[in-house]
């Protein structure tokens, strides 16, 4: 399976997609890893750690912390997303990260190097749309989806610039903050994802403080799909090489939240 069709796959099942995210080189990342997908994870997220994650709360902070410790770099990412490929070719795999680390080699070099790993799509938290042409053209020409942030904050005047170029999915940030910390009430999250679907034939995943799988499962039934992280993340933290079962038992758990959602009506499915 190609890398544009693992996630168009993943966002066209009969029911919303579940986005797990780890920080790559914390703990036994390759187990863990595996834990998701055998949880029932539609799309991997894989967290490339870096000095300075504005946008992560204090779990993924703390997971970046103890990765960087560890000595993990950008090309033990890259090892780390590769392995992962031969294990599970069909299950798509995102990169997560700040500009830096993505362009302090050129941003061709970087866009080649995550192809060679079998990604399939890149998000980038700090280069906004405006700045596009430092990483996106690069990912494109490489088939790599450029996967944009919105946010409660982006109105109408801005949307189209987030929303052009972005593929893959359209990640919505549901609370004006850092990860992990707050849960944005469902009503706002219903509005803003209808507001973009409006503008957008790109699947809308929501994430940022989704913890359980009843708030999952609530937003499943407004979204595309579903991004988890910071519980995750935790469940490494505290239980170290016993990670494994426990990020397996939490993603069963959100899987099924998520997929027993109805799915949401694209604009082309109303009547």
């Amino acid at each position: 399976m190609t890398t544009s069709n693992r996630l168009s796959s993943a966002f066209a099942k009969p029911h919303p997609a579940l986005v797990c995210f780890l920080t790559a080189g914390d703990g036994d990342t390759a187990a863990n890893l595996d834990a998701l997908v055998e949880g029932g994870a539609d799309v991997i997220e894989l967290g490339m750690p870096f000095t300075d994650p504005m946008a992560d709360g204090p779990a993924i902070q703390k997971a970046n912390i103890r990765s960087l410790g560890a000595g993990t770099t950008t090309a033990d990412v890259l090892r780390i997303a590769t392995e992962f490929r031969v294990r599970h070719p069909n299950v798509p795999l995102v990169l997560m990260g700040y500009a830096n680390p993505m362009i302090r080699h050129g941003p061709e070099w970087f866009a080649s190097a995550a192809k060679d790993a079998g990604v399939d799509g890149v998000i980038c938290v700090d280069i906004p749309p405006e700045e596009d042409d430092a990483l996106g053209p690069a990912l494109r020409d490489a088939g790599i989806a450029p996967i944009r942030l919105a946010t409660p904050t982006t109105d109408d005047k801005r949307l189209p610039a987030v929303v052009e170029g972005s593929q893959g999915f359209l990640y919505y940030v549901a609370v004006a903050g850092i990860t992990g910390m707050q849960q944005a009430a469902i009503e706002s999250i219903e509005s803003n994802v209808t507001r973009i679907k409006q503008s957008t034939d790109v699947p809308v995943a929501v994430g940022f403080g989704v913890r359980t799988p009843e708030q999952a499962g609530k937003i499943a039934r407004v979204a595309d799909g579903v991004v988890v992280g910071s519980a995750l993340v935790e469940l490494v933290a505290e239980h170290g090489a016993d990670a494994p079962a426990r990020l397996r038992e939490l993603t069963a758990g959100l899987a099924k939240a998520v997929h027993s959602a109805a799915r949401a009506p694209r604009k082309e499915e109303k009547a």
